[in-house]
């Protein structure tokens, strides 16, 4: 006898169906150029069926720049544990790099998201997002006080890593265009991770104070 899924499963995976087609439309056409049978027929799903999970693409379109942000700020939560800032600053930066890789749509979408001015979103920026610099703002002044980068504003420090990072998923096609027009191989890739650690924490976190000589 065939067992029927739970009624759970099937939301949950319908769900995740339609946020994937949603991530890809909304990157490719935009907001506007974006219709939902367009999402539905991508999730394989019928149209009545995205609207009873998602009521209106504004819904849909919010929730999956919402998601975005909600990675993004669990990625940083590397810098949550009082960690010394060359370990705090490397694991936030590379984490930042994986998702440029594992989620190139999203990063897409946000970029197109801002550079129109937020209209969707710019309550989460002036709330969830500006609390989070708020708060990691002192974390980086206590670096500083206690002499452990150089003095940087905070603010610029995270714009820096944000730019470099988001990088490789908003400009890959660039990146494709000067690497013979392939994209990053995953040893590529990992060689640019890498590098784009050793560059942002070698020019924001002291050296060590060489050992005093002794006569």
């Amino acid at each position: 006898m065939q067992v029927k899924p739970p009624k759970t499963s099937i939301r949950a995976d319908n769900e995740a169906a339609i946020l994937a087609a949603a991530e890809s439309v909304f990157a490719e056409v935009g907001f506007k150029g974006a219709t939902t049978s367009e999402i539905a027929r991508r999730a394989d799903v019928p149209k009545a069926n995205l609207h009873y999970y998602f009521a209106t693409k504004e819904d849909l379109y919010r929730i999956v720049l919402q998601r975005v942000l909600t990675v993004w700020l669990s990625a940083a939560s590397s810098m949550d544990d009082n960690e010394e800032p060359e370990v705090a600053l490397s694991r936030y930066i590379g984490m930042k790099m994986d998702l440029s890789r594992t989620m190139p749509l999203g990063s897409q979408i946000w970029a197109s998201e801002i550079m129109r001015g937020a209209p969707m979103i710019k309550d989460f920026l002036e709330t969830t997002l500006k609390e989070w610099v708020s708060d990691h703002e002192i974390v980086v002044q206590r670096w500083i006080s206690d002499g452990k980068i150089y003095p940087v504003a905070p603010k610029a420090l995270f714009f820096m890593i944000w730019a470099t990072t988001q990088h490789y998923a908003d400009f890959s096609t660039q990146i494709a265009a000067m690497n013979g027009g392939a994209p990053l191989s995953d040893e590529e890739f990992e060689t640019a991770r890498l590098q784009v650690i050793e560059m942002i924490v070698r020019s924001v976190v002291k050296p060590p104070a060489a050992p005093a000589k002794t006569l």
